[in-house]
């Protein structure tokens, strides 16, 4: 399936000199979305992932049904202020500003296989935020799994060597 056809590109948003993947038009395709679905299933599975840890929010439409469909748990991985306490939290800067991430502290069990799921690998900072934070809770970390890699952007380089990385489109 052609996914690179379902995405739109967005130039200057949100900031001038950004160009944004927008995955709108895929999410809209229930094909597409189910073949995302099932690919990030495939993989993730085979890692023998125990819980999905997707990120704030597309990641959510993504992870999600993943762990629906390998009947895992979901953690939400979430913006600063948007989960009760207790939480931990990373900082880490984007390719237009700084964030936090944060997850509740009973999230993860230790040594539990944890699959981080996104939309999209930039410049690696929110994910590598959500590998902190799952490591710090005590995660085995099996997989980061995205929907799109900006590989031009060199993300990769800042995850945690040795864990897997799988993309299914690569601009």
């Amino acid at each position: 399936m052609d996914l690179k056809s379902l995405i739109r590109d967005v130039p200057d948003y949100p900031t001038q000199g950004v160009l944004f993947r927008d995955m709108t038009p895929l999410m809209a395709d229930p094909r597409a979305m189910l073949h995302v679905t099932e690919t990030l299933s495939d993989h993730l599975r085979s890692k023998k992932a125990e819980a999905i840890a997707a990120i704030d929010s597309r990641g959510f439409i993504f992870g999600a049904p993943v762990a629906a469909r390998l009947d895992i748990p979901f953690i939400p991985v979430r913006k600063a202020g948007k989960l009760p306490p207790p939480v931990i939290g990373a900082d880490y800067e984007l390719e237009y500003g700084n964030a936090r991430l944060e997850a509740s502290i009973s999230a993860v069990s230790a040594g539990q296989n944890v699959a981080i799921v996104d939309d999209l690998l930039a410049t690696g900072g929110s994910a590598g935020a959500a590998a902190e934070l799952m490591a710090s809770l005590g995660a085995n970390i099996v997989s980061m799994a995205f929907l799109v890699e900006l590989e031009f952007l060199n993300g990769r380089s800042r995850l945690p060597a040795g864990i897997d990385v799988f993309t299914i489109v690569q601009y």
